[in-house]
């Protein structure tokens, strides 16, 4: 019987492991090159369907885009706000909230994404989109986020932090500034955006605030070892912050999702890794954005897609670590 625990928990691990994404998702190795555009100090480009103004920027060294209607314009209806909702599981969650009648504001670094984002999910479902180009990185941008939705007195009623990004290479193979950025992305923008937020969520309330985490949240990975770092912090972070917000009628969901098909290269890798195993635990990000959408608004806490996720999670969880960390050890020396 002991064996076959631990025969289940090597196929587990395997799964989750190459279920991760492959390469850095960022445009260049420092802080320096996450930036979009370059501008004058103290000035930023803001452009409101059509027309070019200039604005005063927080901040002369991040370059900020912003695409929609123009301050102390206030906004009508309910909003959702999806940091990261331009592409993958964030434009999967935009869009099963734009079939619930949400307005939508999407933030990304790159425009064309968010353009193309802001099109379909109009016009299929005749809700109002707004986008904001900004580094989710960046220190200031939190700030500068709560101060363009206060600023037109957003109706906020979801906030979904989806924005991360992890990759084949980790900590010991990585520069230092790249980890930083990695730390910063996948935990700190989460926090602060949350914490700036807030103010505008219990203004709303009942509301709702949606962490997205991985499976490589749940145990150690040494080959992944700051990317699980990470994602076990928003999933720690997502758990104190659901009861620290309770008697403000605030909701808080994480979800943790196993292999999700964002690109054509991950499916591949994972048919020629996992075989059959792996195709059966992969969801669709389409899939995953509906049922993370539909079970926030359930309340309900720790969301992880997929029958047989859902079976996988529950062994990585159960297992002591020592044995967790140890196979995930030897997956990674193959």
């Amino acid at each position: 019987m002991k064996k076959k625990l631990l025969l289940f928990a090597s196929m587990v691990i395997l799964v989750s492991v190459y279920s991760q994404p492959r390469g850095l998702k960022t445009t260049g190795a420092g802080p320096s090159a996450h930036l979009l555009w370059v501008v004058p100090p103290g000035l930023v480009n803001t452009i409101s369907l059509g027309a070019v103004i200039k604005a005063k920027a927080s901040s002369a060294d991040n370059t900020i885009l912003q695409i929609g209607t123009m301050p102390d314009t206030p906004l009508q209806g309910p909003y959702a706000l999806v940091a990261g909702g331009s592409k993958g599981i964030g434009y999967a969650i935009a869009e099963a909230l734009a079939r619930r009648g949400y307005n939508l504001v999407l933030i990304a670094r790159h425009l064309d994404s968010l353009y193309s984002a802001k099109n379909i999910l109009e016009s299929t479902y005749g809700i109002h989109v707004e986008l904001l180009a900004y580094d989710l990185a960046k220190e200031e941008t939190a700030d500068i986020i709560t101060k363009w939705c206060t600023d037109r007195n957003i109706q906020l009623k979801i906030l979904c932090n989806v924005a991360g990004f992890g990759g084949a290479r980790d900590y010991l193979s990585l520069p230092l500034d790249t980890l930083r950025y990695m730390v910063r992305l996948n935990i700190e923008s989460t926090m602060a955006v949350t914490l700036s937020l807030l103010p505008l969520l219990e203004k709303n309330a009942p509301s709702y605030i949606l962490n997205v985490a991985s499976m490589a949240g749940f145990a150690p990975i040494p080959i992944k070892n700051l990317y699980s770092a990470t994602k076990s912090a928003v999933v720690f972070f997502s758990y104190s912050l659901h009861y620290q917000l309770k008697k403000k009628h605030i909701s808080v969901s994480c979800l943790a999702p196993g292999p999700v098909f964002t690109k054509p290269e991950i499916r591949e890798d994972t048919k020629k890794k996992l075989g059959w195993i792996g195709m059966k635990m992969a969801v669709s990000p389409e899939r995953v954005g509906e049922i993370a959408v539909r079970e926030t608004l359930n309340k309900k806490l720790i969301i992880v897609p997929g029958s047989l996720a859902k079976i996988s999670a529950f062994f990585i969880r159960l297992l002591p670590r020592r044995w967790i960390v140890a196979l995930y050890g030897r997956v990674g020396d193959k």
